[in-house]
């Protein structure tokens, strides 16, 4: 079964849904890239996608620990390069929004360096990955 379908909605705008619940994403071309930058262009999508995916799996790990970190947060940077034009980093940095010991730290931020997206990028891309403890 598909995951998606997507439609060209002209004027570099794309509308995307989410086959299985229906929800919707728009996607626009960046400014730089001769878009009006109105929404997530399909490269912020990939670098959002990494952040989500961290914080998705710590979230199962931290059910696991018992420990809850509603409120975390994580900020995006994407760096494009040129010929060809690409991500060429990625900077996630993380407020984490709990109080919790050494040993879940580190648990929680070795689970967030395994998540799918991060191995699925190019390891030409470079990560960043910062973890800001309350």
């Amino acid at each position: 079964m598909a995951t998606s379908k997507v439609t060209y909605l002209g004027d570099l705008r794309t509308s995307s849904v989410h086959l299985q619940s229906g929800n919707t994403i728009i996607t626009d071309a960046p400014t730089d890239n001769h878009g009006k930058g109105e929404a997530f262009s399909p490269t912020d999508s990939v670098a959002n996608a990494l952040a989500t995916c961290m914080l998705t799996v710590m979230g199962i790990k931290a059910r696991d620990l018992e420990v809850d970190f509603t409120g975390s947060t994580a900020e995006v940077t994407k760096i494009m390069g040129t010929n060809p034009r690409r991500i060429v980093e990625i900077h996630v940095n993380f407020e984490m929004n709990l109080k919790t010991d050494e040993k879940n730290r580190t648990i929680l931020e070795r689970t967030a360096l395994t998540c799918p997206v991060y191995f699925s990028l190019h390891p030409d891309i470079k990560k960043e990955i910062t973890f800001n403890w309350k």
